[in-house]
């Protein structure tokens, strides 16, 4: 009698969202509660598990295999996975996620902000213990506010998040590199060196990595009383063939510089082709310097000055905010300073 009137109430298969109403809860949190992924109060969980014995309610044997095995996959979403600067600290996390017996899935976003927001909802709905944003956020209000609108959630329901240098207004652990703070200190060892006419090749200014790289080269420069004119900066794709194009373009421009700055060691290892190719030698006829210390760039012929980042180390680090143990709802932030190397990619003005 009584499977009857179940039946007639919640038909011949009983919801989650069935036991959820019952219970007065979320179906996110009696699903937490049923499969046992997430801690969930003792309460709540006696009143879920009361209300699935009281309706019948039989588990979908299919649903409960994905979420246990999306309990143990991380998500990473990069801008490019290609990009040398991007592929060293996804080792880093690789090697953190082996450890632990974790899954990496990694996407590449090739910049497109629409891109990293759809890579996000589909973590989310694959019910990924974790979500790891590597790269540089955007400046840009709207994109914001999407990223925000889905992450909030997921967080709510016991998914983690942690960034390497993303926008300062998302409130999630963030492993930072001090880009400012870097190209700063780059500045300052060119100047030592007795330059004065710079010019710096940058990517997209609403991405917050180039512009802090950008503000803290240009600020250490105006603090020596040297000029950084409009003319000298050359915007271009954040890639080997965008560091080609924007030196060709700064040649065409015929300013006389004795030092260019890229923002990435991936934009000088373009730049030098193109230098090379217009017959100008590297350092005799201008210094180039970059950022990140990317594999390889110590090989170059001359080798690359940069300002070193520990890359597989940020990866590792990354990894671990996104799986500690949350003493506070407070969001953490690991600061990490980059090394200026000197390298024969710079020398003295002659």
């Amino acid at each position: 009698m009584r499977e009857r009137e179940r039946e007639r109430e919640h038909g011949p298969h009983v919801t989650l969202h069935a036991v959820a109403r019952t219970a007065g809860v979320s179906p996110a949190t009696a699903s937490r509660a049923l499969n046992g992924t997430t801690r969930v109060r003792e309460d709540l969980r006696r009143r879920v598990i009361d209300a699935a014995e009281q309706l019948g309610y039989i588990p979908n044997a299919h649903a409960q295999a994905l979420a246990s095995a999306s309990n143990n996959t991380v998500g990473v979403i990069c801008h490019d996975v290609g990009d040398p600067y991007f592929s060293a600290i996804a080792g880093g996390v690789m090697a953190a996620a082996a450890e632990r017996d974790l899954l990496v899935m990694l996407a590449s976003t090739f910049r497109a902000p629409a891109r990293e927001i759809a890579y996000v909802s589909m973590l989310r709905a694959q019910r990924a213990r974790a979500i790891l944003l590597i790269g540089s956020g955007f400046q840009d209000p709207a994109w914001e506010r999407s990223l925000a609108s889905e992450l909030t959630p997921y967080m709510r329901d016991g998914g983690r998040v942690a960034v390497v240098s993303r926008h300062r207004g998302l409130r999630v652990d963030t492993v930072q590199p001090e880009n400012r703070e870097g190209a700063g200190a780059l500045a300052r060892a060119l100047l030592s060196l007795g330059h004065r006419e710079f010019a710096v090749l940058t990517g997209p200014e609403r991405l917050t990595t180039v512009a802090d790289r950008l503000a803290g080269f240009r600020d250490a420069l105006a603090d020596a009383g040297v000029a950084l004119p409009p003319e000298r900066i050359v915007e271009g794709a954040f890639t080997r063939a965008g560091g080609h194009a924007a030196a060709v373009e700064l040649l065409r421009r015929g300013r006389r510089v004795t030092c260019v700055f890229a923002v990435t060691d991936v934009m000088a290892v373009g730049a030098l082709g193109a230098l090379r190719e217009r017959g100008l030698r590297v350092p005799e006829d201008v210094s180039l310097a970059g950022f990140d210390d990317i594999p390889l760039v110590a090989e170059l012929d001359p080798p690359l000055t940069t300002v070193a980042l520990p890359l597989t180390r940020i990866g590792r680090d990354v990894m671990g905010l996104a799986l500690r143990e949350r003493g506070s709802s407070r969001s953490r932030v690991e600061r990490v300073r980059g090394e200026v190397v000197l390298r024969g990619s710079v020398a003295a003005p002659g």
